[in-house]
């Protein structure tokens, strides 16, 4: 299946308030129920035991409304994993919660180098193209002192069937024209390698999830350095 860039109406801030506000309550549902929350968490609790840390910085990107990181914020304390996250968005009407927020572009990412232990995205990475994407991990890798996480959605074509399967799950015309835009336009985790590997990651993890769901980790030095600092 052939990798098809599409402009997604939601990130052009198309729609009435009402359908925008449908289309991220449809976002929620997809990252709640399918996977999206979970990506992260499980690639976040592999990082900490990777490095045998308890409390680590995160600056997610294309944040948003902040739920995915917010909701793996309050899973890992349960687990004895504190997170602290600062958010960046392109524009601050995308913030939801302004606190620890900073607009910025994310392919130039104003902080100085090791910043955050991590830097994070959830379905961001379809967004931009093969190129974008590779600055967008440089940058990510410069600006963390340990890993990138990137949860994206897997190209497939029994993943389209199923997007245009749960249209009468959408509430959002926005979501019907977006949903099956973003598999179209999303990387193969062959690619997704490639790209990161392209972008200097000096070792990388990634996993298929639930439901065609991507969690990669781009680790920004070897693993086994990091796990013989750990110990």
């Amino acid at each position: 299946m052939k990798r098809v860039p599409t402009p997604e109406l939601l990130d052009t801030d198309a729609g009435t308030p009402a359908e925008i506000a449908g289309s991220l309550a449809d976002l929620r549902r997809v990252n709640g129920w399918f996977g999206g929350v979970t990506t992260t968490q499980t690639l976040v609790e592999r990082i900490a035991r990777t490095t045998g840390r308890s409390d680590l910085s995160l600056l997610e990107v294309a944040a948003g409304s902040s739920e995915v990181p917010e909701r793996v914020r309050a899973r890992l304390s349960r687990r004895n994993i504190n997170l602290r996250i600062t958010l960046l968005d392109r524009a601050h009407s995308h913030l939801r919660n302004s606190e620890n927020a900073v607009v910025a572009d994310a392919l130039a990412l104003p902080f100085t180098d090791g910043s955050f232990d991590l830097v994070s995205s959830c379905l961001f990475a379809h967004h931009l193209s093969p190129d974008d994407l590779r600055q967008f991990a440089k940058e990510a890798l410069r600006t963390c002192r340990i890993a990138v996480i990137i949860n994206d959605l897997i190209r497939h074509p029994i993943h389209l069937a199923l997007i245009y399967a749960g249209y009468p799950l959408y509430s959002s015309r926005l979501t019907r024209h977006d949903a099956p835009a973003s598999v179209r336009q999303a990387y193969t985790p062959d690619e997704m390698k490639d790209i990161l590997t392209q972008a200097g990651s000096a070792q990388i993890e990634l996993k298929r999830h639930y439901l065609f769901r991507m969690g990669a980790i781009a680790w920004k030095g070897k693993l086994d350095l990091l796990s013989s600092e750990a110990r």
